[in-house]
């Protein structure tokens, strides 16, 4: 059963890995592709999204049998005032349920502190805007470049 792991410092060599993937991050392409993450911003990140969180930020991996599998996250977006999510599971382990677990383990998070919705902005030609739809997710804006979708946490 997967579930939402507190990475430590020490434990972003993950993050580094899944960022820097070029399967993983293929859905990313519109934004770059690939993203870099050197050890020497590892403490600096995780004193903002871990440390002093200011419950603006929220950020776990998804850990299934031990096994560091993706990141399951959120923030709030000063500019739209909204909380964005972010599921990201590593190309290796797609198709075993670990972005449906991750994704229902972070709306769980999200509602525990008091978010009422999350959304989250999708490249339009990213196939894992079915996982958000499935779950119950709703298109609410499409544009060439992305899809917005939002969940209700209230229901």
């Amino acid at each position: 059963m997967p579930e939402l792991y507190q990475p430590r410092l020490e434990d972003l060599w993950f993050k580094a890995q899944l960022l820097g993937d070029e399967q993983t991050m293929s859905y990313n392409h519109a934004w770059g592709g690939t993203i870099a993450f050197p050890e020497s911003r590892w403490a600096a990140w995780y004193d903002r999204w871990i440390v002093h969180h200011k419950g603006k930020r929220f950020y776990r991996y998804i850990r299934a049998d031990g096994v560091f599998v993706g990141e399951a996250a959120y923030h709030f977006d000063e500019e739209q005032q909204i909380y964005l999510a972010d599921v990201i599971i590593l190309a290796a382990h797609r198709g075993k349920g670990y972005g449906r677990a991750g994704l229902q383990l972070l709306c769980d998070s999200a509602r525990a502190r008091g978010v009422t919705e999350l959304y989250d902005s999708i490249a339009s030609d990213n196939p894992g805007v079915a996982l958000f739809l499935h779950y119950g997710f709703e298109e609410i804006l499409r544009t060439g470049e992305y899809i917005l979708v939002r969940k209700s946490l209230t229901d």
